[in-house]
């Protein structure tokens, strides 16, 4: 069942409130003859008891709007997070039923940054140790030599909203800044921060003395300072991590700290939250921890708050989704219709940004058949947001034209007449920044469901969901039995396996798609990489 067209009056839109919100969301839809009914606390049961003829579903990040409470709400058309992240919402299922699911990108960027700037400047003067010293009645300076930020280089790693508001902000304090992006360092493209340089990972790391992490936590970022990074960061550096745990190596900048060669590091959050007292950051002179205030201010909440009424709002009376992060500000009608298409095309540009070795320069969107004359511009628009997503997560439907004009990425649409599936096709080519590779995918839907019937030019019937192992290998008896057999050590359960084939020859390369159940660890992937006739290994996550 997808939900209903009708358009809704204020008296007649039923919104639900599942978290605590400032009382100015209430207030703003008071103001505009909306009478949202609050009940926080709901445990998925309970929530799927009561969520039948709900129309609007509100969230901060306690609440989880799984596939179970979306199936069980009839009626539900848009999901309400106020905040940034949305990893408590299913989108796929959502997509699925044609629900929009929209959040608000932009109330927390300022708090989040000056939260940054507010631990750099406690790490430079031990400014948290100092009091807690002080309270327990010792009145002495000793240990407590901090550095001056006049002068000092910051090095801002992730150049978005928030890292510009720290890139900002540390001017103001008299610092050098310089940046890395890796989408703009090496695009020749302005940096967006004026008097801030933009330079590669390892200048910034040996150079800096603080650094400042500002990106999301992607397969690409887990760990991005590793324990070979940190080895190569300057001296006598700080770090500072109030973006995602998971960035940094945390036992490897535990031992950075015990040998000295990183002077302290001040973080909000962390791989695991919250952390076992056994933690080898808990309890050191050198760490300062803080329990995620990210976004803890009266004025981010109040933002977030008043935003996510404002468009819930607007929905309701204008039909229209702002900062939509799974569709396209379409009519419901148009939605329900093409809601699978905007699906898979959303995956096809996730599983090319992932499978592209470098950043991608050039994204060519062709619509085949029916699609051509009924999906212009909504599907390559949610193909670049598939894209995008792995440089940003807070890239939606609405933002995503302006960040890839700020990350030099290139969206070209096309079309044609025929295709090979009746309902159309769509297909996408995604070229690296140096032009050097190029990967093409082409996708259906059959019934409602996503599939991938080209990657390159090997023939597919792959469902893109889920975790999936690509193989590049030599054509050779065995060898997909030995990755399963790896995989299946691991306690990795395959759920399905493609194989594109090979041309015939000895030695001729052919590719295996793994659907598995559950990320593989570390080691399982690099006991298959280890292989002797396997040429490449990539993990893609849909």
């Amino acid at each position: 069942m997808t939900p209903s067209s009708t358009p809704l009056s204020p008296g007649e839109a039923r919104i639900l409130i599942c978290d605590t919100l400032s009382p100015a969301a209430l207030e703003a839809f008071t103001a505009r003859g909306f009478e949202p009914l609050v009940r926080t606390g709901m445990n998925e049961d309970e929530l799927c008891t009561c969520v039948g003829e709900v129309h609007a579903l509100i969230v901060r990040s306690a609440t989880r709007i799984t596939r179970r409470v979306l199936e069980a709400a009839g009626e539900l058309r848009v999901v309400g997070r106020a905040g940034v992240g949305v990893d408590n919402v299913d989108c796929d299922a959502a997509t699925e039923r044609g629900v929009v699911v929209m959040n608000t990108p932009t109330g927390n960027t300022t708090t989040t940054g000056e939260l940054a700037i507010a631990l750099l400047c406690s790490l430079a003067r031990h400014i948290p140790r100092a009091d807690r010293l002080v309270g327990e009645g010792h009145w002495s300076k000793k240990g407590l030599l901090g550095s001056e930020l006049t002068g000092k280089r910051l090095g801002v790693v992730g150049l978005g909203r928030i890292g510009g508001v720290v890139a900002r902000r540390g001017r103001g304090l008299c610092m050098e800044v310089v940046a890395h992006d890796p989408y703009l360092s090496s695009t020749g493209v302005a940096s967006p921060v004026e008097g801030v340089a933009l330079i590669e990972l390892d200048e910034l790391l040996e150079t800096s003395d603080f650094i400042s992490l500002h990106v999301p936590l992607l397969d690409s970022t887990r760990n991005l300072l590793s324990r070979e990074r940190i080895a190569r960061i300057k001296p006598g550096a700080r770090v500072i991590n109030a973006a995602r745990g998971g960035l940094i190596d945390e036992q490897a900048l535990a031992e950075a700290l015990e040998t000295g060669q990183i002077a302290g590091a001040a973080l909000d959050v962390l791989a695991e939250e919250p952390p076992g007292a056994e933690h080898p950051l808990m309890g050191r002179d050198d760490v300062i921890l803080t329990p995620h205030l990210g976004a803890s201010s009266s004025e981010a909440q109040h933002n977030v708050a008043v935003g996510i009424a404002a468009q819930i709002c607007d929905f309701f009376s204008d039909g229209v989704a702002h900062n939509a992060v799974n569709a396209p500000a379409l009519s419901a009608d148009t939605l329900e219709h093409l809601a699978p298409y905007v699906l898979l095309a959303q995956r096809t540009g996730s599983f090319l940004a992932q499978r592209l070795e470098e950043a991608p320069r050039k994204i060519e969107v062709t619509l085949c058949g029916e699609l051509a004359r009924q999906g212009g511009g909504y599907l390559p628009l949610a193909v670049l947001v598939g894209v995008l997503r792995h440089i940003d997560r807070g890239v939606n439907f609405v933002n995503a034209p302006l960040v890839a004009r700020e990350k030099g990425v290139r969206l070209l649409e096309g079309a044609e007449e025929s295709a090979a599936f009746f309902n159309g096709m769509i297909k996408v080519r995604a070229t690296s920044r140096g032009g050097e590779e190029s990967h093409v995918v082409a996708g259906t839907v059959f019934g409602r469901t996503p599939k991938l019937v080209r990657v390159d030019d090997l023939h597919l019937d792959l469902e893109p969901a889920g975790t999936m192992l690509i193989t590049v290998h030599r054509d050779r008896p065995g060898v997909v039995g030995r990755i399963g057999t790896i995989l299946g050590e691991a306690g990795v359960n395959i759920r399905r396996v493609e194989l594109g084939s090979a041309p015939l020859g000895v030695d001729a390369l052919a590719s295996g798609f793994f659907s598995l159940d559950e990320r593989p660890s570390t080691e399982a992937l690099e006991r298959i990489g280890e292989l002797e006739s396997l040429e490449e290994v990539r993990l893609v996550e849909l």
